[in-house]
């Protein structure tokens, strides 16, 4: 039977107990030696994922070797190791957004869990995790109760299996003065500091690995691995990520199963050895898109001979990215193309697709026009990603339809640089302008919606010496040749007004609109 070798190392245990200390030391004061602990903290456990995380794949890789020898005995057991290892991923990486979320509420869209700069922030895990409209933290709390009860179910082991429970108990608690029980989610993160529920975050990710990697060591256990022998030598390559920013730093370890330790394989890529014997594998990333590499193993014998081992793999570099919206002013307008943002943090764009109720949404590119319908009732725009081969529904959001607000009339003139400018009324307007002017316009254009309006009709209203009011009806849009004579009559300093301004938008809604003074220079 294969040992368990996933038990909590003396420094991880020393972390969880530096963590629990830090804790009581932030309720009596948040110092700066208390937040640089933490700090500390968090950096250890983000050192110690990464070696539970690689002890679990080399688990899962033992695994897979049994399996590729004896599948009839061990292909069943493989195929839950790996179900459990893509659990465990959407659950840690679930935590990563969150941590990032949180980071960046109190920093910026700039903010970097690893480099926290509002450190002693202690509203902005409340807001990302305990918000009433989108509660977070109750999410969490439901995923980590699905996945403790999918892993403990694995474990036959009981005692091992009651380890993993309390690890990822989510359990309400009453806190000391207090007789009302606080759910897991709010006594985890409300007042907390930023750097204090990061940590806790880095906390529940290695909790998590701790889990899998008992899971795997129990599956693989009950394969009777201790009746197999070793026959067949197989390449891996372990990238820390398959998706990078722009910018950032690829990196992988390339290793090789059941290898001998005072035998180190040769790693060769693109013809090429990498230096040292560890098998890192790094480059940089300067551009996006899906890059693949080959390459190959040489594994040394003691009779001076050498076998050779293929592998290959890629990964994806994609631009840095972030959302943000206005959840007050979620507003699209009927009749028009509405530019909509939709991108997935860590999701090619190639890979997310969308749809759209009352209305249209077409794709162009990576960018979204959403066209809705009928004004007064909702549209509901729903964002979806492959992600590992299965589409799964990441956001869905509800924007309200409005109908375009009233546009402004004008009347178009060219300026002495031959430049189209808009005359609105109110002020002196040359004489020799207006008469050159075919007639009324009207749009909205105040550089954000900027739509054009059909103008159906207006009149004009002039005043005789007497004071009496002689309206003039225009023709459509244009000014008639009766309202032109009354132009060439007017002087210097006379006014008129245009009024019953009737116009139609790409909405199909008639509009009437404030009517206009003209004044003659």
């Amino acid at each position: 039977m294969a040992s368990n070798s996933n038990r909590l190392t003396p420094r991880q245990k020393m972390i969880n107990l530096m963590y629990i200390v830090l804790t009581a030391m932030l309720a009596l004061n948040v110092s700066s030696d208390v937040l640089d602990g933490f700090t500390q903290v968090h950096d250890g456990l983000n050192r110690s994922n990464a070696t539970v995380d690689m002890r679990n794949e080399a688990t899962y890789s033992q695994l897979a070797a049994l399996a590729s020898q004896n599948p009839d005995k061990a292909l069943a057991w493989l195929d839950k190791a790996s179900e459990v290892r893509q659990r465990t991923a959407d659950l840690y990486e679930l935590v990563d957004s969150l941590k990032l979320e949180i980071v960046r509420k109190a920093d910026g869209k700039d903010g970097n869990p690893e480099e926290i700069l509002n450190r002693d922030d202690l509203e902005a895990a409340a807001v990302v995790m305990l918000n009433p409209r989108n509660p977070l933290g109750t999410r969490l709390r439901e995923k980590i109760d699905g996945y403790r009860e999918y892993v403990t179910a694995l474990i036959p082991d009981t005692i091992r299996s009651k380890s993993i429970a309390q690890a990822l108990g989510t359990d309400a608690t009453v806190q000391r003065g207090t007789l009302v029980a606080r759910s897991w989610e709010e006594s985890k993160f409300d007042q907390q500091p930023v750097v204090a529920a990061v940590t806790l975050l880095a906390k529940l990710q290695n909790d998590i690995l701790y889990a899998e990697g008992e899971a795997i060591a129990s599956l693989l256990s009950q394969v009777d691995a201790g009746d197999l022998r070793v026959n067949e030598l197989n390449a891996y390559v372990m990238p820390q990520s398959r998706l990078v920013m722009r910018g950032g730093k690829y990196s992988a370890n390339i290793v090789l199963a059941a290898v001998d330790t005072t035998q180190r394989p040769e790693v060769f890529i693109g013809g090429k050895k990498l230096p040292g014997n560890s098998g890192l594998y790094e480059v940089n990333t300067g551009q996006t898109g899906t890059f693949t590499y080959d390459g190959w193993l040489e594994v040394p014998h003691g009779d001076g001979t050498s076998t050779r081992h293929n592998f290959a793999s890629s990964y994806t570099v994609i631009e840095p990215m972030a959302t943000v919206s206005a959840t007050m002013m979620n507003v699209l307008y009927a009749g028009i193309e509405n530019p909509v943002s939709i991108s997935v943090p860590g999701v090619p764009m190639g890979d997310i697709s969308a749809s759209m109720t009352n209305g249209t949404l077409t794709r162009n590119g990576d960018a979204w026009v959403a066209k809705p319908a009928t004004v007064g009732q909702d549209a509901v725009i729903t964002v979806t990603a492959n992600m590992d081969g299965n589409n799964v529904q990441m956001a869905s959001t509800t924007f309200r339809v409005r109908k375009l607000p009233d546009p402004t009339p004008f009347i178009a003139f060219k300026d002495a640089n031959g430049h189209t400018d808009h005359y609105r009324g109110g002020k002196p307007f040359a004489k020799s302008l207006l008469l050159q002017s075919p007639g009324l316009e009207a749009a909205i254009d105040d550089g954000l919606l900027d739509t054009p309006f059909k103008v159906l009709g207006f009149e004009t209203v002039f005043f005789d010496s007497s004071g009496n009011a002689m309206p003039e009806v225009s023709d459509g849009a244009a000014f008639s040749a009766r309202q032109k004579q009354q132009f060439q009559r007017l002087s210097r300093g006379k006014r008129f007004y245009i009024s019953r301004i009737r116009a139609v938008g790409p909405d199909g809604i008639n509009r009437d609109l404030s009517p206009m003074e003209v004044i003659v220079n």
